[in-house]
């Protein structure tokens, strides 16, 4: 049964990195994610301006949010090691006897 859960796998036939683009959506993704995650940071610390201590909290917490985010976004992911199912053929000699080898003599 196993055997056969191999073989359903999808073969990967290349080990190259997802393209350029994929990457680059990918990373644009992560900053929108960040720096939309410090608007509201920035929102409550206007609306608690009252309570400095807590005003200035939300601030000082969403300062590393924005370096945070331009550092990933300028940066490739490391590639994965992942376990995939590669294509994979057994080696099988074309003959499975030795042949005698016969040398001439030197001139």
């Amino acid at each position: 049964m196993k055997e056969h859960d191999e073989h359903a796998a999808p073969v990967l036939i290349t080990e190259a990195a997802p393209s350029y683009d994929d990457q680059h959506a990918a990373r644009k993704r992560k900053y929108l994610i960040m720096m939309t995650m410090r608007v509201p940071c920035l929102v409550l610390a206007g609306f608690f301006y009252q309570t400095w201590w807590l005003a200035l909290g939300l601030i000082v917490l969403s300062l590393p949010l924005s370096w945070i985010a331009v550092l990933i976004a300028n940066d490739r992911p490391p590639r994965k090691a992942e376990r995939v199912h590669k294509y994979r053929r057994s080696a099988h000699a074309i003959e499975s006897h030795r042949h005698r080898v016969i040398d001439s003599p030197e001139s």
